[in-house]
């Protein structure tokens, strides 16, 4: 055996040892947040990658009794946040979609290059700006405010390029007999196309919905860290600046990653029927 072909065997056998490498990068971060979250403070500090033994509810339960009603507030404030941007979000960008896609290649790749640069701007850029232009028209420190700054930034964007991939692979006939027979533009796009990109409705909702629970830097700017905080500042308010509780601390990031792991299951069918056929096209 060579040189080249004992380097190449090497070189096979390392593949598996990297991709479990980078599998326990990504799992890890995660495996620690949830024992810790049913584990009291001394064994958390004691050997944090243990399992929970002795097995607790304590964290949780206390997360849940703080007199701030900080998790109970944060998590109403994270679900209307994020349940209002994707219910506007999805509407306006399938109807964006399908009129781009109706637009001749020229201005089709016009407007798919606009909103590009939506998704080109790192957000943190303009976030000052859209604070400036809130607190000027009355909607800083306000739901309103941070659900339209959600509307208009790279979100959009995103949302439009998924929907225009999916688009071409709907048969343009169907759109072309539908006008025939008489129907109006709203009700091609609301009978016959959406029920078509349900699933690349349901991908765009989970993406657009995990990126707006998840957000920080917006919710701690636009409402502020006392007005009405969403979970993830939330998280942020609960960590002490002399000592800090981490069994509560995790107890409470649990239960912020509930609710978005239950939205994923409900739409798990249709997300991955989405990503197959955005791969087989």
């Amino acid at each position: 055996m060579n040189s080249t072909q004992l380097a190449m065997r090497l070189r096979h056998a390392m593949h598996p040892v990297f991709a479990w490498l980078v599998t326990a990068a990504f799992i890890l971060p995660i495996y620690l947040a949830f024992v810790s979250a049913f584990k009291d403070q001394e064994h958390i500090l004691a050997n944090p990658a243990a399992p929970p033994m002795p097995f607790t509810f304590d964290n949780i339960l206390h997360a849940l009794q703080r007199p701030d009603r900080l998790v109970q507030g944060g998590l109403g404030n994270s679900v209307v946040v994020t349940v209002a941007t994707v219910a506007i979000l999805v509407p306006l960008a399938s109807a964006l979609s399908l009129y781009i896609s109706q637009r001749t290649p020229r201005v089709k790749a016009v407007l798919l290059a606009f909103f590009a640069l939506g998704l080109m701007v790192p957000p943190q850029v303009v976030l000052l700006p859209i604070v400036n232009l809130l607190q000027q028209i009355g909607l800083d420190h306000s739901h309103t405010g941070l659900i339209l700054s959600n509307v208009g930034g790279g979100y959009l964007s995103f949302a439009v390029f998924v929907y225009v991939g999916f688009l071409r692979s709907v048969p343009p006939d169907i759109i072309e007999a539908a006008r025939i027979d008489g129907a109006s533009e709203m009700r091609i796009w609301w009978q016959i196309v959406m029920p078509v990109m349900r699933p690349a409705t349901a991908t765009v909702s989970i993406f657009l919905g995990l990126w707006v629970w998840n957000d920080f830097l917006n919710p701690l700017f636009i409402l502020g860290p006392l007005q009405g905080q969403t979970i993830t500042t939330g998280v942020y308010l609960s960590v002490g600046t002399y000592s800090t509780d981490y069994g509560q601390l995790f107890g409470i990031m649990f239960l912020a990653a509930v609710i978005p792991v239950i939205g994923y299951l409900v739409g798990q069918r249709e997300f991955m029927h989405g990503l197959m056929s955005g791969a087989s096209k």
